[in-house]
C-alpha cells in the first residue's frame, strides 16, 4: 500500500541559506506525527513546501501516489491536504461560522446546506458552536487557535497540518486542545504537528522526525527520540558529555 505522502530529496535555499536540505519520508493514512528542530530550522518551511506556499529546488512530494511537487496550494487543499498556521489568520471580520462555511464551500467544494451542516458539525467538533455568530476577531487565543484548526478541518482534508497550535495556552488550555486534536486524529484524519510544547506534542503523536538547519536527523519512536543523545543536543540544549 502506498504512503498517503511522500516527501523524496526536498531541498530549498534562499541564498546562504537552506530550509530544506534532502529531506525524505513518508506519512501512511491514519498516522500522528510530530516534527521537531530549533527556531529557524526550516519546520515551518517544509509546511509551506508541502501546502504549495512555497516551490522545492529539487525533489517530489506525492499525495495519495499521485505527483504534487508543481500544483498549486489552492489543488493541494482540494484534494485533501489542509493547515494551521503558528499566527491564527481568520477572517476577523466575519463571524466564526462564516469563516468554517468558507473552507467548507471553497476547500471541500460544498454548497447549500451540505456545506452549512459541514461547517457546523466541524465547530461541534472543535468545541466553538456556542460561538458561532461572534465575531472571529474578538476570540481569545484559544477560541481563535481552535477556530484555525476548524477552518482547517471544513476543508475536509485527509491530511492535516498543525503549526505550533499549542503556543501561548495556558496548561489547562492546552488539554484542552489534546483531547480535541485526539479526537480529530480518531475519527480519521491524518497529522503532521510542528510544536514546541513537547508533552502536548507527546501526548499525541506516534512519531517524531526532527529536522535542524532543513536536514533530517532523526526518526522513530518518540521515547526513542527523546532519549537521543543527538536530539537532546541539537533541540534541548543537552550536552551529552556532561
Amino acid at each position: 500500500m502506498s504512503a498517503l505522502l511522500s516527501v523524496d530529496g526536498l531541498s530549498k535555499s534562499f541564498g546562504a541559506v537552506t530550509v530544506a536540505d534532502d529531506t525524505a519520508f513518508e506519512i501512511a493514512q491514519g498516522d500522528a506525527v510530530g516534527i521537531l528542530g530549533p527556531n529557524g530550522a526550516g519546520k515551518t518551511s517544509l509546511f509551506n513546501l508541502i501546502t504549495g506556499a512555497l516551490s522545492p529546488d529539487a525533489g517530489r512530494i506525492t499525495f495519495q501516489g499521485s505527483d504534487i511537487t508543481t500544483a498549486s496550494a489552492a489543488k493541494r487543499c482540494k484534494i485533501g491536504i489542509a493547515r494551521s498556521f503558528q499566527v491564527p489568520q481568520p477572517f476577523g471580520g466575519m463571524t466564526v461560522y462564516e469563516n468554517a462555511l468558507v473552507g467548507a464551500m471553497q476547500g471541500a467544494g460544498l454548497s447549500g446546506h451540505a456545506a452549512k451542516d459541514h461547517a457546523l458539525q466541524v465547530l461541534t467538533d472543535t468545541g466553538l458552536l456556542a460561538k458561532a455568530n461572534q465575531r472571529a476577531g474578538s476570540l481569545t487565543l484559544l477560541d481563535r487557535k481552535r477556530l484555525e484548526m476548524a477552518r482547517a478541518l471544513s476543508a475536509r482534508p485527509r491530511l492535516l497540518l498543525l503549526d505550533e497550535i499549542a503556543g501561548g495556552l495556558t496548561e489547562a488550555e492546552c488539554t484542552d486542545l489534546i483531547d480535541t486534536i485526539k479526537a480529530v486524529h480518531a475519527h480519521g484524519t491524518t497529522i503532521i504537528w510542528i510544536e514546541h510544547v513537547v508533552h502536548a506534542l507527546l501526548a499525541v503523536v506516534d512519531r517524531l522526525i526532527v529536522i535542524d538547519f532543513g536536514k533530517k536527523i532523526a526518526e522513530g519512536a518518540p521515547k526513542e527520540i527523546m532519549d537521543s543523545a543527538e536530539v537532546k543536543e541539537i533541540y534541548l540544549g543537552v550536552d551529552p558529555d556532561v
